[in-house]
């Protein structure tokens, strides 16, 4: 079963850190391009960050010097560090797989920047 499944988000105040991780099906994984994605109530979903199959990686403006994303081959497991967060960062999280036509996101998780 092709499947991605992310983890890690949480409430957090701001100026902190959250981990998150992406685990996804091997057949989806090795030869795909990966990213984060993001949706706030009542906007788009937009572009967080890719890592290419090679490790070369694009961020969005917003997040560039604070978020890194980073892909273990091994674990079939894409992350997300975010740090120095900010309540604007507030918004469901989704990972993303693809390659060509072929594009597999998953069910997403709540991060909540917040005092």
């Amino acid at each position: 079963q092709v499947q991605l499944v992310e983890s890690g988000g949480g409430l957090v105040q701001p100026g902190g850190s959250l981990r998150l991780s992406c685990s996804a099906s091997r057949s989806i994984f090795t030869d795909y391009m990966l990213g984060w994605y993001r949706q706030a109530p009542g906007k788009q979903r937009e572009l967080v960050a890719t890592v290419t199959t090679g490790g070369s990686t694009n961020y969005a403006d917003s997040v560039k010097g604070r978020f890194t994303i980073s892909r273990d081959n091994a674990r079939n497991t894409v992350y997300l560090q975010m740090n120095s967060l900010k309540p604007e960062d507030t918004a469901v999280y989704y990972c993303k797989s693809f390659v060509g036509r072929s594009n597999y996101w998953g069910q997403g998780t709540q991060v909540t920047v917040s005092s």
